[in-house]
């Protein structure tokens, strides 16, 4: 759950798992139950109560917790701008990659303290569930862009004009402010990842 998504009216749950990390606590308690009939896991990446910054979230303890779980594919839901006049606000975005332009403070792999290897991040984001949902979102009739690319950015404020250029020159398409690390975070761990983007306003 990402900016304005704190729990989902269709999603019965039957447990809460408070997990105990290596790296610490995660952002909430993980929520386990129902969705659609199928059994999913729920956590609020900002906190219960979006108590935390972007640069402030244990994306490590995040990751962990819902692997340790048995969860084996991530589906963040994102808000960002567009980068894209064809990109509107309102509009839906499945991004495929991702330009990391965060600045160190966030701690960004499993990976270190004598434990050492180096794991492709060319396809970051898992196809299968991509597809899926572009099918869902296009069988409601959402207009949804697919394999675009996700610059994120340190926040908590917001970009200049020189940098919303400077990014879009470097061929991002939406800007936003958590999907890394979690994304390669998700990989290292060995689980599919994907983002739901909502189109919040042009950057």
């Amino acid at each position: 759950g990402g900016t304005g998504l704190y729990g989902m009216d269709a999603f019965e749950e039957r447990e809460s798992h408070a997990v105990a990390t290596p790296f610490g606590d995660p952002s909430a308690p993980v929520r386990i139950g129902l969705l659609g009939g199928a059994r999913v896991a729920f956590l609020a990446r900002h906190g219960e109560h979006h108590e935390f910054l972007p640069s402030e979230i244990n994306f490590r303890a995040n990751v962990w917790a819902l692997k340790s779980l048995g969860v084996r594919t991530l589906i963040g839901v994102s808000a960002v701008g567009s980068l894209r006049e064809e990109v509107r606000p309102g509009d839906l975005a499945l991004p495929s990659q991702y330009l990391d332009a965060t600045r160190g403070l966030r701690a960004a792999s499993f990976f270190g303290g004598g434990m050492v290897a180096h794991v492709s991040t060319a396809e970051p984001t898992c196809r299968a569930t991509a597809d899926c949902i572009a099918r869902v979102a296009r069988g409601f009739g959402w207009t949804l862009h697919t394999d675009l690319t996700y610059a994120c950015v340190e926040g908590p404020r917001l970009g200049t004009r020189a940098e919303s250029r400077m990014l879009r020159g470097a061929g991002a398409d939406l800007v936003g402010m958590t999907n890394v690390p979690e994304a390669f975070l998700a990989r290292e761990a060995q689980l599919g990842y994907c983002t739901i983007a909502l189109v919040t306003d042009y950057d």
